[in-house]
């Protein structure tokens, strides 16, 4: 089990080193990749063979996620057709240690003839694709972390993190801010808690509860269990919020002693309720809830008439919890 552990660290040693190397290499070629990227008009088309392959899809995703749009191209299918995704205007960042990739070679007359500014991630300065880039970051390791120096590890992780330090780099010369970003993961927890509002989740028409404050406490008991939101409104012929009775005032009528056979539902409802405008966000009413301890709201309009209803359970089934 030691052996396990002393190998775990000892590849995070050697990969750590490698990390750190990189300091020295975020200079001049660096900043004018930089500017190269900021600067495409189109997109970032990204290449690698084999890992570099991986670490370039990869690369490619954050950069599209960050305010960058960029696609990965594979070099090998470049020369078999896929070479019509890659247009003037582009810019051709390419991912290869030993910079002798052939299949990167073999595109390199042709990105020429586009006129496509070239980045290269390469561990070897001198090599072709090197001297043939416009700007080459020298993404070198001391040695992989693997036995016989074979397996791209330390090389790899260099490779990502200098992909990392350009993504970042260009989302904050972009000024892309969180907003940005949940617009481009409005399927993951930040898009929703910076995207969804009110109107993307209440409950509106039929599905509102709802009566007039002349109507017996019983039959606004029925409207509340048909509606299952734990309240209903309280409207006059207009539509016009007059109150709102939840579950917790029915306790409280009940502990009274009321006799909700007789008694009719403006007698007892909460006249003075609060309520949000469905452009709200749903996560700033989330707070509101936490912060008034209620579990429903209803939604009303510039007119104070009633346009959707929500609760809690609505909130977590939209995932904003």
């Amino acid at each position: 089990m030691n052996k396990f552990i002393e190998s775990a660290q000892k590849t995070i040693n050697i990969e750590l080193a490698a990390i750190q190397n990189l300091h020295d290499r975020i200079n001049d070629d660096f900043a004018r990749a930089c500017q190269y990227l900021l600067d495409c008009k189109h997109r970032i088309v990204v290449m690698g063979m084999g890992k570099s392959g991986h670490i370039g899809r990869k690369i490619a995703a954050t950069l599209a996620s960050t305010g960058s749009p960029a696609l990965f191209v594979h070099p090998a299918e470049a020369s078999h057709g896929d070479l019509g995704m890659i247009t003037a205007g582009d810019v051709i960042l390419a991912i290869s240690y030993s910079g002798e990739t052939t299949e990167i070679q073999v595109l390199l007359p042709i990105i020429k003839r586009l006129g496509c500014p070239l980045i290269a991630l390469t561990g070897k300065p001198q090599s072709t694709l090197a001297k043939e880039a416009n700007v080459n970051i020298d993404v070198h390791v001391q040695k992989e972390a693997g036995p016989f120096d074979l397996a791209p590890t330390s090389s790899t992780t260099a490779t990502l993190v200098i992909g990392d330090a350009l993504a970042i780099a260009l989302l904050e010369a972009r000024g892309f801010t969180k907003e940005d970003f949940a617009r481009s993961h409005p399927g993951g927890q930040l898009g929703r808690r910076l995207l969804l509002r009110i109107v993307d989740i209440m409950h509106t028409g039929d599905a509102i509860p709802k009566v007039t404050e002349d109507i017996l406490l019983t039959h606004a008991i029925l409207e509340m269990t048909r509606k299952s939101l734990g309240m209903t409104s309280i409207v006059d012929s207009d539509n016009h919020l007059l109150g709102i009775y939840t579950d917790g005032d029915l306790r409280r009528t009940l502990d009274q002693g009321i006799d909700i056979r007789q008694t009719t539902i403006g007698k007892v409802m909460t006249r003075h309720c609060t309520t949000v405008n469905e452009n709200m966000l749903a996560a700033e009413t989330l707070q509101l809830m936490e912060k008034l301890k209620i579990n429903s709201f209803l939604v009303t309009n510039e007119n104070n008439q009633v346009t959707g209803a929500f609760n809690f359970i609505d909130l977590l089934r939209a995932g904003v919890t």
